[in-house]
């Protein structure tokens, strides 16, 4: 069992907090330890950071010093190639991704991964980790992606990976990330909305959150640099589908294929061992175009317990819910 997330909440400030994989181990480690005297954090890139109230609403508008500061806090963390998309990324956004599916495009077919289990997988532009930058050495904790929108500047990812009694606003995000190099620069929010349920009683329904996001010193937009994903509202189900996701300790992401099923009517599963800390937040794709690798995201890590176990992950079902939050998001 295992924390997707790769902070928790066990220092002095709050911090995206372990899943269902998370507290048993977390309650018997601190248990053991108390026994000694002695107090540590669980596995993680950081114990405590800044934070922000937001509006009741669930929003919170991010002023511009502070994602500037995160921004050059990444400095010292990775290389980066600001500005310029690369050709894979450029030639996704020339289809029009994130817009449909294009006519005559060929759809990865997603058979499961043998044995189903997450392994090594090339990055993909459009899906980065969260870094968060308030520590000595920036680490990243979730997974997020570029999803569709009319302004081009929007992330999805889990609202746990974002919100924890206040809106983290030490947050960048690094797009096709790996081994220390952000190739597609590094992005900051501008804004970051999850559901008020989420605020109040972190409802494990409402795990999804939004972020608008820039680049420091430039006006681009991120769809034009990575591409897009598509997002749907109240999608099918028993689909074929691929995860992608950074685990909290490494240097390139994970993938796994699989079927996304109904847990609930309110959340999905996603049965596949090996996805540890740090994959919350990873996009749940389906009709993934086999050239680019993007697809539709029909849910994110998190949601049930915070993201699930060793075996099984979960995602909040994208209903009316969350499509009023992601209209909200886009709003202006």
């Amino acid at each position: 069992m295992r924390a997707r997330s790769a902070r928790t909440g066990t220092g002095p400030g709050p911090r995206p907090g372990p899943g269902k994989a998370g507290y048993t181990v977390l309650f018997a480690t601190v248990l053991a330890l108390a026994l000694l005297g002695v107090l540590v954090a669980t596995r993680g890139a950081a114990t405590d950071g800044p934070l922000a109230a937001g509006e009741s609403s669930g929003h919170y508008a991010e002023p511009e010093g502070v994602g500037d500061a995160a921004a050059d806090a990444m400095a010292s963390a990775v290389r980066t190639e600001p500005g310029a998309p690369g050709r894979g990324a450029a030639r996704a956004a020339d289809r029009g991704a994130g817009r449909g599916t294009d006519r005559g495009a060929r759809t990865d077919p997603l058979p499961p991964s043998s044995p189903l289990e997450a392994a090594p997988r090339d990055p993909s532009p459009a899906i980065g980790p969260l870094f968060y930058t308030d520590q000595d050495e920036p680490g990243h904790g979730c997974t997020a992606s570029v999803v569709h929108s009319r302004k081009g500047d929007l992330l999805v990812t889990a609202a746990h990976c974002v919100y924890t009694d206040g809106f983290h606003t030490d947050v960048a995000f690094a797009p096709g990330y790996h081994d220390g190099e952000a190739p597609y620069g590094v992005w900051v929010p501008t804004s970051i909305d999850v559901d008020p349920e989420w605020m109040t009683a972190r409802d494990e329904d409402h795990d999804v959150a939004f972020l608008r996001v820039r680049q420091v010193g430039t006006g681009t937009r991120v769809e034009d640099v990575t591409g897009a994903e598509r997002i749907a509202f109240h999608p099918a189900v028993d689909r074929p589908a691929r995860v992608l996701g950074y685990p909290g300790e490494g240097e390139r992401p994970l993938a796994c294929q699989s079927v996304v099923r109904r847990e609930s009517a309110s959340q999905l599963r996603f049965d596949c061992a090996g996805l540890p800390g740090g994959t919350s937040g990873s996009p749940l794709l389906t009709d993934v175009d086999a050239g680019s690798g993007l697809g539709t995201v029909v849910g994110v890590l998190g949601g049930k317990d915070e993201g699930g176990d060793d075996e099984t992950s979960y995602s909040s079902y994208f209903g009316d819910a969350a499509e009023r939050l992601y209209r909200r998001a886009t709003a202006g």
